[in-house]
């Protein structure tokens, strides 16, 4: 697999020797006398493999190195360290800051090909995993902060848990399970993809993360993993427009495609600290919030069937938010289920279903 290979070594005679074998394979190669031209050419045009020589003039292979380790993007560059002397001492700290293998002077070609194509299959493995992390951050995060996400993961892709503050919607239809129970089934999973479409795209436009799907509802956050100051405007902003407009947009096309009755919606808020970050195992990985402020928000979206309006926000979120609409109206003091003290609830005058 022919790559571009960047070659740091004081010693032209080794210096030559391995450009002209690497070349013999297809590859790629520029070479370097020293180590400060070496990061010059690195941050000139990236390369997929770097052998770096420990011993060099002005800048050291241990110093550039740490360097490379140090350079956004190039963390996960296979290095592979050379000496013609015995370095044990540094090798090992070389690969405690992150060098992938060891090649000694002089070089045997079977043993430098073994060990390039071994650092180009672990790159390539890291870009693949890397681009299927992508891919599925990008169903529950809005487009523009994925590579912002997966910069603050760690080797593994995972988001360590992380405390943070945020504003928490829970969500769920009324009537669509009965409505559903009429319909041929093709007919009931058209309705809802259509339904998670429209609420998809509101949370994406607003800057919200949708974390999961809850049967024909939904959890999403606002001010994870990327933290916001108005967390709390753009979640309200978001029910708003569930509500007003994706809905009512929803249940025409309903109508229309002969599903007949009209579905309700209620949305329940709560803003607070919470834990967030992926969890499961090595072969799926799965982005998750948790923590009280989860709990409550779920608590007060089942409560929209009895209280209030489709939207009710508890005071914790009215108190976040940093340009309070002029239609807020607070309901009083109400027992949530499963927490000993109540939670002062508000909800919106100008969205009724």
């Amino acid at each position: 697999m022919p790559a571009t290979i960047l070659i740091a070594d004081d010693d032209v005679v080794s210096r030559e020797l391995l450009r002209r074998l690497l070349e013999q394979d297809g590859h790629v190669v520029r070479a370097a006398s020293h180590g400060r031209e070496a990061l010059d050419l690195f941050r000139e045009e990236a390369s997929d493999v770097v052998l770096l020589d420990i011993v060099m003039p002005e800048l050291d292979g241990i110093s550039v190195l740490e360097e490379l380790k140090a350079t956004p993007g190039a963390e996960h560059v296979p290095v592979i360290m050379i000496s013609g002397v015995d370095e044990t001492e540094s090798v090992v700290r070389c690969i405690e800051i992150g060098a992938d293998d060891y090649l000694s002077k002089p070089f045997n070609h079977v043993i430098l090909r073994a060990r390039i194509s071994a650092g180009l299959a672990k790159k390539q493995l890291h870009e693949v995993e890397r681009a299927r992390m992508h891919d599925s951050f990008s169903r529950f995060l809005p487009e523009h902060v994925v590579d912002d996400v997966l910069a603050s993961t760690d080797a593994d892709f995972r988001l360590g848990g992380v405390r943070t503050a945020g504003t928490v919607m829970f969500t769920d239809l009324r009537g669509f399970t009965s409505l559903s129970e009429r319909r041929p089934p093709e007919l009931v999973m058209d309705a809802l993809n259509r339904y998670f479409d429209e609420t998809s795209e509101a949370i994406f436009e607003h800057g919200g993360t949708l974390v999961a799907y809850r049967g024909d509802g939904f959890l999403a956050v606002f001010g994870a993993p990327i933290e916001i100051e108005d967390h709390a405007d753009r979640a309200l902003a978001t029910a708003r427009e569930l509500v007003d407009v994706r809905l009512p947009r929803f249940n025409i096309w309903a109508r229309d495609s002969g599903l007949g009755e009209e579905v309700r919606m209620g949305i329940g808020l709560n803003t607070g600290p919470f834990m967030s970050g992926n969890v499961g195992s090595a072969r799926r990985l799965e982005y998750t919030v948790h923590g009280d402020t989860v709990n409550t928000a779920s608590r007060i979206e089942a409560m929209t069937k009895t209280v209030g309006g489709p939207i009710l926000l508890a005071d914790s979120t009215r108190q976040a938010l940093v340009d309070p609409p002029g239609d807020l109206q607070h309901l009083g003091e109400f027992e949530v289920r499963g927490r000993d003290s109540n939670v002062s609830l508000w909800t919106l005058n100008g969205s009724r279903q």
